[in-house]
């Protein structure tokens, strides 16, 4: 197993940096960022700071309405309507997006569903691998002619969810015994494993990728989970309030800003990434600790993964 190097590179930052204090200094004038799911929780968070550091943010939403009343207030972020979960919808807004003639400088693939209950999209795709891998996946090989040729970089925010589940290579799609947490956990090593393929095959062109584990924080990505499990979980307490140990979406946004925007990152391509900093190779299976697990960054895996992507979606604008 190849597996790409995983090792702290002295950031400076850590697990309680926020998104702020990772771009103070940093000049994003005249970048464009996309950010998926870019109005709600962290993504909302990263959007934010990226325009407040001078950054144009495109911002695909599939509740445009929603989305534009949660950044009226910032100026230079922008709403187009994206389904992730529908390939016509991904291919409609990449048109659109590349008839501009914009290039892209960063693309944060920010959304995502956890936990959701048992369902299939498209051509009956299990729906975390569809909406938090594949249609990533389609909406990075769409917009490969927008990336900007040199320091471009993709960042999947991937999870120390994927402890729960490597590739189930013999039924992606759950076709017997779904479980949403391995749908899960399965959908966020495909995120750590695209960054990984994306990597070694565009770094030629200029175009970095990374994964990040944001840590633990509470979003509305938990919606689908009732108060008695986030108890049981140890997530919340008795009153609600957000267990001990967690981050602010201020703090859980920061590793992607950081992957987005570091300079240090560069020699770093495919890496996988937690408290703003390279991760170590996880050591045991504490999700709290995290760390990354090595199937999530074998490079045999990913080139396996993104020919299967391929197939599925008839896309890749990288290989060849």
């Amino acid at each position: 197993m190849a597996i790409t190097e995983q090792h702290r590179i002295g950031s400076g930052f850590g697990a309680r940096s926020t998104v702020d204090e990772v771009v103070d200094g940093v000049d994003l004038t005249g970048k464009t960022v996309l950010v998926t799911g870019g109005y709600s929780g962290l993504g909302k968070e990263a959007t934010v700071a990226l325009a407040r550091a001078g950054a144009q943010v495109v911002v695909p939403a599939r509740r445009v309405e929603a989305a534009r009343k949660a950044l009226c207030d910032i100026d230079n972020a922008e709403v187009a309507e994206l389904d992730l979960a529908d390939l016509d919808s991904v291919r409609v807004f990449s048109e659109r997006f590349l008839d501009t003639g914009r290039t892209l400088d960063v693309i944060i693939a920010n959304a995502g569903v956890m936990a959701y209950p048992r369902r299939h999209v498209g051509p009956g795709w299990e729906a975390h691998f569809a909406i938090n891998h594949l249609g990533h996946f389609a909406l990075v090989n769409r917009l490969r002619p927008a990336l900007a040729r040199s320091g471009a970089r993709v960042v999947a925010v991937a999870s120390s969810g994927h402890f729960l589940s490597d590739i189930r290579w013999n039924d992606l799609h759950f076709s017997r015994d779904y479980d949403p947490w391995r749908a899960y956990g399965q959908s966020k090593t495909a995120n750590a494993l695209f960054a990984t393929h994306l990597d070694a095959i565009g770094a030629g062109a200029g175009i970095n990728a990374y994964s990040v584990h944001p840590g633990s924080i509470l979003t509305p990505l938990q919606r689908h989970i009732a108060r008695a499990e986030q108890l049981a979980q140890g997530w919340i307490g008795s009153d609600g309030s957000q267990a001990e140990g967690f981050k602010t979406p201020a703090q859980g946004a920061a590793t992607a800003v950081w992957a987005a925007t570091a300079a240090p990152l560069a020699g770093y391509g495919g890496a996988y990434c937690q408290d703003c900093d390279v991760a170590e190779v996880a050591t045991d299976d504490d999700m709290l600790v995290g760390g990354v697990k090595p199937w999530a960054v074998d490079s045999a895996a990913a080139a396996r993964l993104w020919t299967l992507s391929s197939e599925l979606t008839g896309l890749d604008s990288f290989s060849g």
